[in-house]
């Protein structure tokens, strides 16, 4: 027989689904370039270290002196070449200068376009997340479903269905938030 504590563990199980999409959100976002310089725009990105992927910051201090220059300082100085060469294959557009001691990353102002394009991106990456969140709620009301199967009265399971629906327009509501906060951000000139 099903209980309200079975109903509990189901709203729990929802949150932090939905939880887990605003994380993922934040992490992306702070991937996304605005035109200051930020070390997060590197994170993911891997140097190939004696035949080894290795994120940047194992592998170097990165620090933003200014707002336009990130300053990659290599721990060893033979990982130089590897650290230039992984900025340039990756997809950020962006032009490491090595003095054979430090890589300087100067950070262009963004265009007008490129921001727009950004803005685009920044939507896109953001749908993902709201799917992520609305896939959570189908999964949750499918198992309040069975629970009912297993004897949760049809009251309780409607008040948990309208519960996971007000998660679900909070979480919405929380990544509608983040993207405006982003999109203030890029604009900015």
């Amino acid at each position: 027989m099903a209980s309200l504590e079975d109903v509990q563990v189901v709203l729990d199980e929802t949150r932090e689904a939905m939880e887990k999409a605003i994380r993922s959100l934040r992490a992306e976002l702070q991937k996304i370039r605005t035109g200051r310089a930020s070390t997060a725009i590197l994170d993911g990105i891997q140097a190939d270290y004696y035949g080894t992927p290795t994120p940047l910051n194992q592998l170097a201090n990165l620090t933003t002196p200014d707002p336009r220059l990130i300053v990659i300082s290599p721990y060893d100085k033979s990982a130089l070449p590897a650290i230039e060469k992984a900025i340039q294959a990756s997809d950020l557009g962006l032009t490491p200068q090595s003095d054979g001691k430090v890589v300087r990353i100067p950070i262009p102002p963004l265009t007008e376009e490129r921001r727009r394009e950004l803005v685009r991106h920044v939507h896109k990456v953001a749908e993902e997340h709201k799917v992520g969140v609305r896939e959570a709620r189908r999964e949750g009301l499918a198992m309040l479903k069975d629970l009912e199967a297993d004897g949760l009265p049809v009251d309780d399971r409607r008040r948990a269905d309208r519960q996971v629906q007000e998660l679900t327009d909070e979480y919405v509501n929380r990544i509608d938030e983040m993207v405006a906060v982003k999109e203030k951000e890029i604009l900015e000139v």
